[in-house]
C-alpha cells in the first residue's frame, strides 16, 4: 500500500504503545468498532513486533503499521513482522534507502525545511511532522506549505481532541496521529468499549 494511500484511511492514526500480542488484537477491533482502520504499533515495547505479527495475521481488516522505526534493522524486522507500512520519528539516509531497497512504504519525520528536502532527495511526498506542537505546529506547516505545495503530512506529537481540527483544516494535512485514543489504563483494565466509544467520539468530532 502506497503511503498516499495509507494517509487517506482515516483522519486519526493511533499511537499504540501495548507489548502483549492478545491485548492488542482486543485493541485492534475495539477501536475498528469504533470506526478507525488504521493502527500504528510503536517499537517502545518489548514485544511489539509480536503485537504487529498478530494483528497483521489475526485482524486483517486494520491496516497496522510500525512507528518509532529509528534504523534500516528495525524497518527490515517490522516488514518481516507484517506491517503494511513503517512511521520514523526522523529521517536518515540510510533509513530512506533501506526502504527503496526493500520496496517497503516509509512515512518518514521532519520538523524542518532541510529535512524535507532530504526526504524529497528520495522521492518521500508523504511525511510525518513529528513534535507537531514543540516544532511550531499549525503556523509551521502553514508556512512549509507555499514551497513544499506536493507533500502531504500526518502531523503527530501534542494533537488532542482540542488542537486535532486546526490542523486537519490545513491544505498540506491528511490526517493527525495521536495516542489519546487507547490509554494505557483502559487497555490494562481490558475497557474495551471504552475504547471504542473514545473513537467513536474523535471521528465524530472531526469538523471537515
Amino acid at each position: 500500500m502506497r503511503a498516499d494511500e495509507i494517509l487517506y484511511i482515516s483522519k486519526i492514526i493511533p499511537v499504540i504503545s501495548i507489548d502483549d500480542e492478545n491485548e492488542a488484537l482486543k485493541l485492534a477491533e475495539a477501536l475498528y468498532n469504533g470506526g478507525i482502520k488504521i493502527l500504528e504499533i510503536t517499537l517502545r515495547t518489548p514485544n511489539a513486533l509480536k503485537a504487529i505479527e498478530s494483528i497483521a495475521k489475526n485482524f486483517p481488516q486494520s491496516v497496522v503499521g510500525a512507528g518509532t522505526v529509528i534504523n534500516a534493522k528495525q524497518l527490515e524486522a517490522v516488514k518481516n513482522a507484517g506491517a503494511t507500512f513503517a512511521i520514523s520519528p526522523g529521517i536518515s539516509s540510510n533509513l530512506a534507502k533501506k526502504a527503496l531497497e526493500l520496496d517497503f512504504t516509509l512515512i518518514p519525520g521532519v520538523s524542518s525545511a532541510s529535512e524535507l528536502m532530504l526526504a524529497l532527495e528520495f522521492n518521500f511526498t508523504c511525511l510525518k511532522f513529528f513534535p507537531a506542537q514543540a516544532a511550531g505546529g499549525v503556523a509551521m506547516l502553514k508556512a512549509l506549505y507555499a514551497p513544499f505545495k506536493e507533500v502531504q503530512f500526518c502531523p503527530t506529537g501534542g494533537i488532542n481532541l482540542a488542537n486535532m481540527n486546526e490542523y486537519l483544516a490545513l491544505a498540506n494535512v491528511s490526517c493527525v496521529g495521536g495516542s489519546w485514543l487507547s490509554p494505557k489504563e483502559l487497555i490494562q483494565d481490558k475497557k474495551w468499549d471504552e475504547l471504542t466509544k473514545i473513537a467513536q467520539k474523535s471521528l465524530a468530532l472531526i469538523s471537515n
